[in-house]
């Protein structure tokens, strides 16, 4: 059960990659990946973020991890800013922030037997004895749905559900507290990713894990999110509790994600809004609203003025000029007649 405790919070995330050019590799321009985020998350709960390819979603998780060091803004972990830690001082803080990514495979050495995969993490940060060590390798082996047989194998003699699970091992074996899934369970069939994700549901209620889940599967999203957060070009458009935001979705944006989501039933005829042109260039975003470009409810002042990120009613947060303070551009029935 989540708690109102705030375990992570970051505030006005960036990250901008420098393009560089010339004989000289003189940085020309910044690829902005990230460009200003503000999120917190509370223990024990699912904190989704969701959104087109290239917004910036795993950027921030790699960030939030150092994987990739931010340019700006806070990440506070537990109340302290973990970009004031040294690399070396922040090794120690490792083993409480852990991430699972994609695709397994890629992230398990295939040289190594599971056993070592697990032993690994275990023995480099030394928060036990070798004995001790293999124990707890065959407990969160068994805790994950792997045998003791199956520990002495390689990851190459397991299926990608297998592998998935093995990358969880690892990821939970050192006890942290926040786990940031980066499209975890997307690369898996769907029988499988319903396993995957039960088992992440029933290991966050018995270990009391934090999850920030990145995905771009909006059906997945809802059944197991708290809260979420729709990034679009590396800024937050929309972050609302989840049966708030799927049900009543206030960003054009967000309105047009969600219309792509299949009707489960055949008599419920549901209309689709395709969004016009791609997305803009984050080396260099448009002025204004970053969804201007493709939004059917653009007004002229999106072009000039970035709208504020506000809470326009309880826990529920939009940056979109249709819904300004104290007076806004459009009266409520044309509010609600927007993608009816």
């Amino acid at each position: 059960m989540k708690t109102d405790n705030v375990i992570l919070k970051v505030n006005h995330l960036k990250k901008h990659f420098p393009q560089k050019a010339g004989i000289f590799k003189r940085t020309k321009n910044y690829v902005r990946a990230v460009d200003g985020i503000s999120f917190e998350i509370n223990e024990e709960e699912t904190f989704s973020l969701v959104g087109e390819s290239g917004c910036g979603k795993s950027t921030t998780g790699r960030s939030i991890l150092r994987l990739h060091e931010p340019t700006s803004g806070e990440i506070l972990y537990q109340g302290k800013d973990i970009l004031d830690y040294s690399k070396r001082d922040f090794r120690g803080l490792r083993k409480d922030l852990q991430m699972i990514f994609q695709d397994p495979y890629s992230s398990l050495n295939p040289r190594m037997t599971v056993k070592n995969l697990l032993l690994e993490p275990l023995l480099t940060h030394k928060v036990c004895s070798k004995k001790e060590a293999s124990a707890r390798v065959f407990d969160i082996a068994e805790k994950v749905g792997l045998t003791r047989q199956q520990v002495d194998k390689h990851p190459h003699e397991f299926s990608g559900g297998q592998r998935q699970r093995i990358s969880i091992a690892r990821a939970l074996i050192l006890n942290p507290k926040v786990v940031i899934l980066d499209e975890a369970v997307s690369a898996l069939d769907v029988s499988i990713q319903a396993q995957i994700l039960n088992l992440l549901i029933d290991l966050q209620d018995e270990l009391k894990l934090t999850y920030l889940f990145i995905s771009h599967d909006l059906n997945v999203v809802r059944h197991v999110s708290d809260r979420v957060g729709v990034m679009y070009l590396g800024q937050m458009m929309e972050m609302a509790e989840t049966d708030d935001l799927y049900n009543e979705p206030l960003h054009p944006y967000t309105k047009s994600l969600l219309s792509a989501i299949p009707s489960t039933d055949p008599t419920i005829k549901k209309e689709r809004i395709i969004l016009q042109g791609d997305v803009p260039d984050p080396s260099n975003p448009p002025s204004g609203c970053p969804f201007r470009l493709r939004c059917p409810k653009a007004l002229e002042r999106c072009s000039l003025e970035k709208p504020t990120y506000q809470e326009v009613k309880a826990n529920h947060w939009v940056a979109c000029h249709l819904y300004d303070s104290p007076k806004a551009d459009v009266n409520e029935s044309e509010k609600e007649e927007q993608y009816i």
